[in-house]
């Protein structure tokens, strides 16, 4: 039974892919990383209030750190965005 509160309100759901949804400027979605711009300064460990990011790298005999290997479980990351921001060559989107 439907009542009369119900039948007075705009539907919720749009008609994807004719209609795009708008997300507001708070949203945060997952975070893409971009292997090739990292350098290893592992910023991302120090400003994630979670410590999640675990970043593998070798010092190389030019004195260049190089990234061997990069993960987030994003399974426990809170999506906080401190990553992105602090991110000195924009490896995070």
């Amino acid at each position: 039974m439907i009542t009369l509160s119900h039948a007075n309100r705009l539907p919720v759901t749009i008609q994807y892919p004719y209609e795009k949804l708008i997300t507001s400027e708070r949203f945060r979605g997952r975070i893409h990383f971009e292997f090739d711009k990292c350098i290893a300064c592992e910023v991302c460990v120090r400003v994630c209030p979670i410590d999640l990011p675990v970043v593998d790298w070798k010092l190389e005999l030019i004195l260049e750190e190089r990234l061997l290997n990069y993960s987030i479980d994003f399974g426990i990351c809170i999506f906080c965005g401190n990553c992105v921001e602090y991110c000195p060559t924009i490896a995070y989107q």
